[in-house]
This record gives structure tokens, C-alpha cells and sequence, in this order.
């Protein structure tokens, strides 16, 4: 087995806060938030009212009128990702083995939008009036293919889907398979865009969603005693990772160094995470281990952080049982608190920013951390970002059905 090392050479952003990685970053240093009233559709009727929409995303700017019937906004917001990601990497598929390239990139729900148009078609004028696209466009696995096409990446190409976790368990199989020798480069992250009615009905019935909806910014509150939910969101993240000889050989800009990986599973409940923390904790251990750091290395930890009272109090315990005391010296912030939860795009995006964060020796802050919770006594950087050297971060992903990911990134030297 081959222990090669792994580099990230590109980053591609799509969230609430900015279209593109800078705009994004820039934002979530800037502690903005994006919340608001829910525009995608009336949620006057609904719980929760609000979300975290991508807002200056207009698809017209992107694709032609076709193009968005073809393509669905989850796999938009992939493909708008991959291309920067791809560009910010230098890569030119002509000069490489496509079958070097992979693509391991997922989503939590893929389109619910399309089945939810679809389907009232069907009640009202009938199965010949379905869309040929539905079928294409609501599928998870074609971000992936799309995004494959797009670039010409024909090494493995799959999608993973594992709710909240999927961004982070895509990244870290696609980090597994170059460093194991597989594929040389890969296209990886993850993509969601599901506001629409169901999607925020299911959720609001499982009492996931804040309800603060009569002020939206301040809803997202990740780690705080007031929380009350997540605010849910849409967006993608996308990375390049690359084996280190391969970029050193064609002057690559190398972000930073891909070092880890942990994955687990609770093997407790559907949707609630095991409340004793331990098989998260497991998690961030393995990631650890393979990153070959210890507790008192970590710098900091982008929490998953999704301002659900279960989440963050558990989460906060995950990380304390894998660091023990250095876990009180260690910044922790939640960007949710900004972006909202974009579900199966959260764990990619959440890597980006760390990456960032370790390139630049800057943390993102959490928001609208204004009464502690004492069963969350951690650092959250509360409020305004914070400049210190980051020479290691970690990025929690947890997602309903019990899946733990962790993934860690070092400053390249």
C-alpha cells in the first residue's frame, strides 16, 4: 500500500455569503451572516420561515435557459464550484491521464425541487408531461457525472451520500485513493439544494429548524444556551486534491496539505447522535492518527456546529474525549452560524475554510455567541474572527444515521 502525500491546489465556493471562494471567505471573516426570509418559495404556512439561501447566485449569469432545465441547482452549484476549483488549480486535462483523474463528489438529498414540480405535473396533465430530466436531474450521482463531463475527468467517478457527512466522506475517500495510488488528482466535495417546501416541512416536523423568524440573522446560533435549531442552507464546496510529486513537478500553488481522515458510525439512532459522543470522538481519534498529530497540535477545529441543542452539546464532548485537556487550548468555531446548514454541501465547504484558515493563519469566528451554554465550554472564537498561526486544522461532519467524519489539514512545508 502507498503512503503518498496529498496537497489541495484548488478550491471552488458557492454559499449564502458570496458566490466564489474569496467572496466567501472574505464574508465569513467579515462575520456575515446569511440568513433571511425564506424568497425560494411562500413560507408563510411553515415553522421555520427562514433559510440560508445562496442569494447572489443568479443561474442566467451561468447557463442558458436550456441548460437550466438540463441541469438542477444542486448540480449547478457543483459544476459553478468545479470549474473554479479547477481553474484556481492550474490543471489541464490535455496534459494528463484523464483516467488519473477521479470525481467523488456528493450530495445529501439531490433535488427535491424537480420531484416536487414533477410530481403535481403528473397529478395534473399526466405522465406524458414529465419532464426526460427528472429523472437526470434529481439523482445525487450526477453532480458527479456532470462535473466529470465538464472537465474530462474519467478516473473513478461516484458519489457519496451520508446526509450532513457527505462532503467530508468524499473528500476523504478521494484523499484515501490518491494516497494510496489509485488516481493521481480528483475533483471532490459535495453540493445541496434542497429549500423548497417538503425539505423544510420534514425538517421543521422533526423540530431540526430554528424558529427565530422574526430575526432571521441572529437564528443561527451554534454552541450558545438559546439555541434552538439549524437554518438550513445551500451551496457547494469543492476541492482539487492532488499527490504532492505530481504537483511539485508541474509548479502547482499548493494551499495546503490534505493529512487525515477518521470516519465512524453510531449505530444508535435515525437521526439524534449518540449522546455519549463516543464514536465521534473515534472519529476525530482516527483522523489524528493518520495526520500523525497530537491533541496539543490542533489548532483549530471547524465544529460541524449546527445550532441544534443535541448537536453542539454532544459535539462539544466529541471533542473534548478526543483532545482531553489540550481541547480547552483549542480555538473551535462554527461558520454555520453564518452560512446556515447546506447539509450535504457542509463538510466540502467546512474543508475549504480550513484549508484557508491554514494558508492564512485566520479562523472564521462564531456568530451571534451571546449567552454561554455551560454544557459548551469551549473557545468559539466568539463574535470576530481571530489571527494566529494555524499549522493544523480539523473539520467535523455529523450526519443523521449516525455517520462521524473528520478531516485534517496542515500547512504545507
Amino acid at each position: 500500500m502507498n503512503n503518498r502525500r496529498v496537497v489541495i491546489t484548488g478550491l471552488g465556493m458557492i454559499t449564502p455569503v458570496g458566490v466564489g471562494t474569496e467572496n466567501s471567505f472574505s464574508a465569513l471573516l467579515a462575520g456575515k451572516s446569511g440568513a433571511g426570509t425564506i424568497k425560494a418559495f411562500d413560507a408563510s404556512a411553515f415553522d421555520s420561515k427562514i433559510a440560508c439561501e445562496a442569494w447572489d447566485y443568479n443561474p442566467d449569469n451561468y447557463f442558458t435557459a436550456k441548460d437550466q432545465r438540463r441541469y438542477t441547482r444542486f448540480i449547478q452549484f457543483a459544476m459553478i464550484a468545479a470549474k473554479e476549483a479547477w481553474a484556481m488549480s492550474g490543471l489541464d486535462i490535455n496534459k494528463e491521464d484523464p483516467f488519473r483523474v477521479g470525481t467523488i463528489l456528493g450530495s445529501g438529498i439531490g433535488s427535491l425541487a424537480i420531484i416536487e414540480q414533477q410530481y403535481q405535473i403528473l397529478q395534473e396533465k399526466g405522465p406524458s408531461k414529465v419532464s426526460p430530466f427528472l429523472v437526470s436531474g434529481m439523482i445525487v450521482n450526477e453532480a458527479a457525472g456532470v462535473v466529470a463531463m465538464e472537465i474530462g475527468a474519467k478516473g473513478v467517478n461516484y458519489a457519496p451520500v451520508t446526509a450532513c457527512a457527505t462532503g467530508g466522506h468524499a473528500i476523504g475517500e478521494a484523499f484515501r485513493a490518491i494516497k494510496h495510488g489509485y488516481i493521481d488528482m480528483a475533483v471532490t466535495g459535495g453540493t445541496e439544494a434542497c429549500i423548497t417546501p417538503l425539505s423544510v416541512a420534514g425538517f421543521s416536523s422533526l423540530r431540526a429548524l430554528s424558529t427565530r423568524n422574526d430575526d432571521p440573522k441572529k437564528a443561527s446560533r451554534p454552541f450558545t444556551a438559546s439555541r434552538d435549531g439549524f437554518v438550513i442552507g445551500e451551496g457547494a464546496g469543492v476541492i482539487i486534491l492532488e499527490e504532492y510529486e505530481h504537483a511539485k513537478a508541474r509548479g502547482a500553488n499548493i494551499i495546503a496539505e490534505m493529512a487525515g481522515y477518521g470516519a465512524t458510525g453510531d449505530a444508535y439512532h435515525l437521526t439524534a447522535p449518540d449522546s455519549s459522543g463516543t464514536p465521534g470522538a473515534m472519529a476525530v481519534k482516527l483522523c489524528m492518527k493518520e495526520a500523525g498529530v497530537n491533541p496539543e497540535d490542533v489548532d483549530y477545529i471547524n465544529a460541524h456546529g449546527t445550532s441544534t441543542p443535541l448537536n453542539d452539546k454532544i459535539e462539544t464532548s466529541v471533542i473534548k474525549q478526543a483532545l482531553g485537556d489540550a481541547a480547552y487550548k483549542t480555538a473551535v468555531s462554527s461558520t454555520k452560524s453564518m452560512t446556515g446548514h447546506l447539509l450535504g454541501g457542509a463538510g466540502a465547504v467546512e474543508l475549504a475554510v480550513i484549508a484557508l484558515s491554514v494558508s492564512r493563519n485566520v479562523m472564521p469566528p462564531t456568530i451571534n455567541y451571546e449567552d454561554a451554554d455551560p454544557e459548551c465550554d469551549l473557545d468559539y472564537v466568539p463574535n470576530v474572527a481571530r489571527e494566529k498561526t494555524v499549522n493544523v486544522a480539523l473539520s467535523n461532519s455529523l450526519g443523521f444515521g449516525g455517520h462521524n467524519v473528520c478531516v485534517a489539514v496542515k500547512k504545507f512545508k
